[in-house]
């Protein structure tokens, strides 16, 4: 628990209607879409409440809290957009949750340098709506658009539908502003290139606020593009699909979106060309060659269409049904259900074995994959596990047991155990199992930047 002497000295910072602290509130923050369903062991630190919530104005005012947090040793938990699957929000040790929906100014549109500069808690959709109006887009485009915040993409270097051609949103950060554990704020060049030393930028993003919380962001941007062309293909196997992806990333060719799917009986690749019309045409035709050598059929445009102009829909139902709710609605959304989805990243050359070494494990339990996909580049391999028919709600001891088997058997095979959303505290258990020796360094990284301890703790197990 806080004091109240640092509650006055947060209400003298940002102003006492800025200063949350009614139950209701702090219930609404304390969480995001991580729900007891997928918090296999970890139940008990989902129902810790912050002691408050702070809604600054301005990286002046985080400066001060921070700082007043580093004196205190008051954990700080940063707060976007609250779409996070790992509990990466949760204030497992209570404390401040700084919300950053007030930094919300998209400041500078540069149309020449093909860049943006905006505050942390800017809205991914937002940012688009207002680019658009200049011809411009930017490259990142989760399926949580509407609600998930420039910040929170940022510190779990998210994965979006145009990853296949732009990379992930790490990879458009051009600088940042960011505010340290001690109050100091620091701003990285906006530069395309780092050789004068080590690009700073790294150490924020994909890590979940442990080390500071991001205030700005220049981030690059791109032209609307002036073509764009859908197409579906079907394959009788995930291999065939698989073996054609490979091809077309060896060839150069990045489709904006580049989704294998294996929902039995059917293995779809949908794909989305975008960019200048020549270009979009070139890559249509040489896709197509490739694609029927390894078995692919074209079935047409439309289901591509339909996907692409719903994928944003679940986080519109998220939005409308759960956000900014008690923890006690969002988690009932799920509470019948035992399911886990997994984000793991090998080297190409792995993928397929993973895939039958999967298909064995789960022959001898209760669950079964109801969905394989390769999402952006062949290297990004995910699953959806249900239990077998005819099976009843197994434990959630047991599907915790067997997300763990999977995802060390991809470390074990050279492999990451997320690529896409973060570990949050759902998988804290093997980070420095994957990271080896070289979680030392990052244990050293943090004790200099953050000797009190306050930043996010818990997460990335620090």
């Amino acid at each position: 628990m806080i004091n109240s002497q640092i509650r006055d000295n947060l209400r003298f910072i940002v102003g006492a209607d800025k200063v949350l602290s009614d139950t209701i509130d702090l219930d609404r923050y304390s969480t995001d879409a991580l729900t007891p369903s997928r918090a296999f062991g970890i139940e008990d630190q989902l129902n810790r409440l912050a002691d408050v919530v702070v809604i600054p104005t301005n990286v002046a005012q985080i400066s001060q809290i921070m700082t007043l947090a580093t004196e205190t040793k008051t954990p700080v938990i940063p707060y976007g957009g609250g779409t996070g699957v790992m509990g990466g929000v949760l204030p497992i040790h209570g404390g401040i949750i700084i919300n950053t929906r007030e930094l919300n100014s998209v400041l500078e549109i540069n149309s020449v340098d093909r860049t943006t500069t905006a505050e942390s808690g800017v809205r991914i959709g937002s940012l688009g709506e207002t680019l658009e109006l200049h011809g411009l887009m930017p490259a990142h485009d989760p399926y949580s658009q509407a609600i998930a915040t420039v910040g929170g993409a940022i510190s779990t270097n998210g994965v979006g539908y145009k990853a296949g051609s732009y990379g992930t949103m790490g990879d458009q950060v051009v600088s940042m502003e960011v505010v340290l554990p001690n109050g100091t704020i620091i701003d990285t060049k906006s530069v395309p290139k780092y050789s004068s030393g080590p690009n700073l930028n790294h150490i924020f993003i994909g890590t979940e606020g442990v080390f500071g919380i991001i205030t700005k962001a220049t981030l690059k941007i791109f032209r609307i593009p002036e073509s764009q062309v859908f197409s579906t293909w079907s394959f009788d196997t995930f291999d065939q699909g698989f073996n054609a992806c490979v091809e077309l990333h060896a060839l150069g060719i990045r489709p904006t979106l580049l989704d294998l799917t294996e929902e039995p009986p059917d293995t779809l690749l949908y794909l989305l060309y975008e960019g200048y019309t020549e270009g979009v045409e070139a890559q249509k035709l040489r896709a197509h060659k490739v694609l029927t050598s390894f078995g692919g059929i074209d079935i047409g445009p439309h289901l591509t269409d339909e996907y692409w102009t719903h994928r944003h829909d679940s986080a519109i139902r998220y939005k409308s049904e759960a956000l900014d709710q008690p923890r006690a609605i969002r988690w009932n959304r799920f509470a019948n259900r035992s399911f886990d989805y997994l984000h793991v990243s090998l080297p190409i050359s792995k993928i397929l074995e993973y895939r039958r070494r999967c298909d064995s494990i789960f022959a001898l339990s209760d669950f079964r994959v109801v969905e394989y996909a390769i999402w952006s580049r062949p290297e990004m391999f995910s699953m959806m596990i249900t239990p077998k028919a005819g099976i009843n709600m197994p434990s959630q001891e047991s599907l915790g047991r067997l997300v763990d088997e999977i995802l060390i058997l991809a470390q074990d095979m050279g492999g990451i155990m997320e690529y896409c959303h973060g570990i949050g505290v759902k998988l804290n258990h093997l980070i420095q199992r994957e990271m080896g020796t070289s979680y030392q360094t990052i244990q050293l990284l943090k004790q200099s930047l953050d000797p009190a301890g306050i930043m996010n703790p818990g997460k990335l197990s620090l």
